[in-house]
């Protein structure tokens, strides 16, 4: 991981423009805003349902192996199919291969309303109704993906890895 001052949140990046612009990211690295907002570094996968990235949406790690492999742990995606946990809140539009930042941590308004859920839920991405959405927290085995802040103005208070 690298400490770095300052990240252009919403730019993403070809595996080709990394070495080239040389903005020194790697995915896994980490930033936290003065606001203790915090943000990762990723590679964006489609999935198998070929589901493009909205910014304000949910984001979830892709695969099977996510969890136990270091290569594909930093890969998200939006399709409900392949999500394996909850990883935060796309910044920007990020292209299929390509690169960019999510936010993991801190108050965050979403761009789709939630399936379910009220002010003060738990939420996770188990049992959401359409791609890139959150839903209410059923099971006391569902990975939380953050808490509902104001369901009206889609607000949360993400809390993912």
């Amino acid at each position: 991981m690298t400490t770095f001052v300052g990240a252009n949140l919403t730019k993403t990046y070809t595996a080709a423009q990394l070495l080239s612009e040389g903005d020194g990211h790697a995915v896994g690295d980490v930033y936290v805003d003065k606001s203790g907002k915090r943000y990762k570094f990723v590679l964006f996968n489609n999935g198998a349902g070929n589901v493009a990235s909205v910014a304000g949406n949910a984001a979830y790690y892709y695969g099977a192996s996510a969890a136990a492999d270091s290569a594909t742990s930093y890969t998200v995606t939006m399709d409900l199919t392949d999500a394996v946990l909850p990883a935060g809140a796309f910044m920007a539009v990020i292209a299929d291969g390509s690169y960019g930042w999510i936010q993991t941590w801190g108050p965050c308004t979403m761009t789709t309303a939630f399936t379910a859920g009220a002010d003060g839920n738990a939420m996770t991405h188990i049992g959401a109704g359409a791609d890139g959405t959150w839903d209410v927290s059923a099971a006391v085995t569902d990975p939380i993906a953050g808490w509902c802040i104001d369901s009206t103005t889609k607000t949360m208070f993400l809390t993912c890895p």
